[in-house]
């Protein structure tokens, strides 16, 4: 029994440690950031970090890491078979899922920033990141371009299609201060983000049929 509640208590430890060290990375970066914040943010000591993470560090990479999950989970649709057919409304719904978690303003609005702060100053956590959290959405998101391409396309070509793609969401949520001067009108609330994601798609699917179409005429 008493082995059961320390383990439910570790779990809950490790849950504040990741929390609150998000919060403090998010605001202060992870060279700024201090083991003591985060320490009693979480109500927690420096032997739990050992413990858990073994250093700053693992600690770092463990809040980056949970945030990318988090996104997943709480965004991210079921992972169909992506075929022809789907491929539009799967694009669609993978468009609204990244703004949706970009400009989420919850209790989870640190993910974003932690995000926007390692892309800035990237650290070793950036290469197991990848790997792990970013790069199977980013094979979706191909898969979704090559199914509306046609499978003949280069691979080359499918990934700049993915990249152009992604690129404008980017754009809205690194440059959101510029946007709102030069258009007062934009807004990028929780109801504001469908009709976004539709403009971004729409846009998308415009240059991917056209490209598709060029394509067939050249082979």
């Amino acid at each position: 029994m008493k082995s059961m509640v320390d383990s439910d208590q570790n779990t809950k430890t490790r849950h504040r440690l990741l929390e609150a060290a998000g919060e403090v990375f998010a605001k202060r970066g992870f060279r700024q950031a201090t083991v003591r914040e985060i320490c009693k943010r979480a109500h927690a000591n420096v032997a739990a970090i050992n413990y858990h993470f073994h250093d700053k560090r693992g600690l770092y990479e463990a809040v980056l890491k949970h945030a990318l999950r988090c996104v997943r989970e709480r965004y991210c649709t079921a992972h169909r078979p992506i075929t022809s057919a789907n491929a539009e409304q799967e694009l669609r719904e993978v468009i609204t899922a990244r703004l949706h978690a970009v400009f989420d303003l919850g209790r989870t609005a640190w993910h974003g920033k932690l995000m926007s702060r390692e892309m800035i100053e990237p650290t070793e956590a950036l290469n197991a990141v990848v790997k792990e959290e970013l790069a199977p959405f980013f094979q979706r998101l191909q898969s979704c371009v090559r199914a509306i391409l046609g499978p003949e396309t280069s691979d080359e070509q499918v990934r700049r299609c993915a990249f152009s793609i992604s690129s404008q969401w980017v754009f809205y949520h690194y440059n959101r201060q510029v946007i709102s001067r030069l258009d007062p009108t934009m807004r990028f609330g929780p109801e504001d983000i469908g009709a976004l994601a539709e403009h971004i798609a729409q846009f998308s699917l415009a240059a991917l049929k056209e490209l598709r179409r060029t394509n067939d005429r050249n082979t």
